[in-house]
């Protein structure tokens, strides 16, 4: 298919580039930028008062395939993702089976490879994710393993994680890391706070996540492996963080959008649709973590994608799981939250949601230079959206039925139109 994209402000951090240009797609492929672009032959988008960027990217979603495909399945996972303008996402491990083997991965890429997205997998870094014995790590970055996580689970050993550093950093691998210690959590999901404490709770406080953030940065720094905070909730974990890497140690972390959009008050607003691991923070930790994002100590938005049906959360806040989807709505709440309120600009904007996964997880795509995938996303920030129903085959998500702002108008992968509003 010839595409050309006409009349947007084409945004790539990655080539420093924020200007009004058109770009030309073929084979798959961007073979042209410029100003006044002959139409030829190409099929003709018009985005005049859009920006034009690389497709984004999620380093952090649960597609519940294989094992629980009554939440989501790799294709409906997939078709959310076209929506929210999302090109590519990489999968979490806790899946049934879980992804342990090379035949594991394998069958996971079988299944993806048809799909009108990039889906990549990491593998888990233990044995059914229970931390007591490594995988075979080496077999499974041969077998397309992108990086390691037991996301959903934080690493308690600390032996068999120093030897985890070790061999992830020689294969040049990232391990993704979530980071609770159980130990101080007696009803995960809620920040403790008024609400836990009128439950009887405690809930899950801040210094169960910032004790093991501490704990792993020391250890990045020390064996010099690379390391992905998962979904930052403390902003005292991102202080921490942000003196790490001012060490020059190899540490980033991603932050989910409900996680600077809400806070703990929501709960009391959404019930179990406000309920997440780690959970929603008090105001003053999402005000720091916002200006945490604007000096660059975090380096994805990741959307921690978690779809649950419907029964399942109407369950008694305690005992209803964690987790809300997030794909289709990213851009909005990022846009409103971050961009509109002068926290960052466009170009900051686009590398949080695609450049820089790109380049930490060694992916194709996250810029729009010639020669490089298809993979764009167009989108008109000024527009705004009613969220009546999502694309997911859930709809576990606290921002439905909200009008929203930054319309996706299209989603391009490998040079396909997958997503047309």
């Amino acid at each position: 298919m010839d595409l050309l994209i006409q009349g947007g402000r084409v945004v790539d951090p990655s080539q420093n580039l924020d200007d009004f240009l058109d770009l030309r797609i073929q084979k798959g492929k961007i073979v042209e930028l410029g100003r006044h672009l002959k139409p030829e032959k190409s099929t003709i988008l018009p985005a005049q008062g859009a920006i034009v960027s690389p497709g984004f990217v999620d380093v952090h979603v649960h597609f519940r395939d294989p094992g629980f495909t009554h939440k989501e399945t790799l294709e409906t996972g997939a078709q959310a993702a076209a929506r929210g303008g999302y090109t590519s996402v990489i999968c979490m491990a806790n899946t049934q089976p879980v992804m342990n083997t090379p035949k594991d991965l394998k069958h996971f890429y079988h299944q993806a490879k048809t799909l009108p997205i990039h889906l990549y997998t990491v593998a888990a870094l233990s044995e059914d994710l229970k931390g007591e014995k490594l995988n075979d790590l080496e077999a499974l970055a041969e077998s397309g393993a992108v990086a390691f996580s037991d996301d959903g689970i934080p690493f308690k050993n600390q032996e068999l994680f120093q030897e985890a550093l070790k061999r992830s950093s020689a294969l040049g691998k990232i391990i993704s890391l979530h980071e609770e210690d159980p130990q101080m959590i007696d009803c995960p999901g809620l920040d403790q706070g008024p609400l836990a404490a009128s439950l009887g709770i405690q809930g899950a406080p801040t210094k169960s996540e910032d004790s093991y953030v501490k704990r792993d940065c020391a250890l990045a720094a020390s064996y010099q492996a690379p390391i992905d905070i998962q979904h930052l909730s403390s902003a005292d974990s991102a202080d921490i963080i942000a003196h790490y890497k001012a060490e020059g140690a190899p540490i980033f972390c991603e932050i989910t959008p409900h996680h600077f959009s809400l806070n703990r008050d929501a709960v009391e607003s959404y019930g179990s649709l406000a309920k997440m691991n780690p959970p929603l923070r008090s105001q003053d930790h999402v005000d720091r973590l916002k200006a945490h994002i604007a000096k660059g100590t975090i380096d994805f938005i990741a959307t921690d994608h978690a779809p649950h049906t419907k029964e399942e959360k109407n369950r008694p806040l305690l005992k209803a799981p964690s987790g809300i989807i997030g794909l289709e709505t990213a851009l909005s709440l990022a846009l409103r939250e971050l961009v509109f309120q002068n926290y960052i600009d466009y170009p900051r904007l686009i590398s949080l949601l695609s450049t820089r996964a790109c380049q930490v997880f060694h992916l194709p795509g996250g810029n729009l230079q010639l020669g490089s995938p298809g993979d764009v996303t167009v989108f008109d920030p000024q527009s705004t959206w009613l969220y009546e129903s999502s694309l997911s085959k859930s709809a576990n998500s606290p921002f439905l039925g909200q009008e929203l702002p930054g319309k996706v108008l299209y989603t391009l992968c490998r040079g396909k139109i997958i997503y047309q509003a």
